[in-house]
């Protein structure tokens, strides 16, 4: 068991139905700015996980999660946190995607993703995407 301090992250996978995928840059004054990540945040205490994984996504897309799935559940160690990545895949969603906390947003495909400086914890989640038929999820509720 580590002794790491453990946090729980729910990430969102929402695509744009033509086989890109959502990700955006973590901003100057936060942990590994300039870091690129797929959606998602940090869980509250006692917090379900879909409701955090929609709070979230509400907070940083403004948009309204409406059907998910667990997708995968990992752990990753950083040097000085353990990450539990529970990964939801986004089925439908209502509302516009838009960067609600100024950060850059792209939308890229997984071959894109692997040309990305992205966090060391989410290239599982690469693997995972190179899995899945993009066009499997319908696109936004608008």
């Amino acid at each position: 068991m580590s002794s790491l301090p453990s946090i729980h992250v729910l990430v969102g996978l929402v695509t744009d139905g033509r086989g890109r995928w959502l990700v955006n840059c973590r901003r100057a004054g936060t942990p590994l700015a300039g870091w690129w990540e797929f959606p998602g945040g940090k869980s509250r205490p006692g917090e379900e996980p879909r409701t955090a994984l929609a709070r979230e996504l509400k907070e940083e897309l403004g948009i309204d999660v409406l059907e998910a799935e667990r997708s995968l559940n990992f752990v990753h160690d950083y040097p000085d946190k353990r990450v539990h990545l529970d990964v939801w895949r986004v089925l439908r969603y209502g509302g516009e995607v838009r960067a609600r906390e100024s950060q850059e947003l792209r939308w890229v495909t997984v071959a894109e993703c692997r040309e990305l400086k992205l966090l060391p914890a989410d290239w599982p989640i690469v693997d995972r995407l190179a899995q899945l038929a993009p066009t499997a999820t319908p696109l936004a509720i608008r």
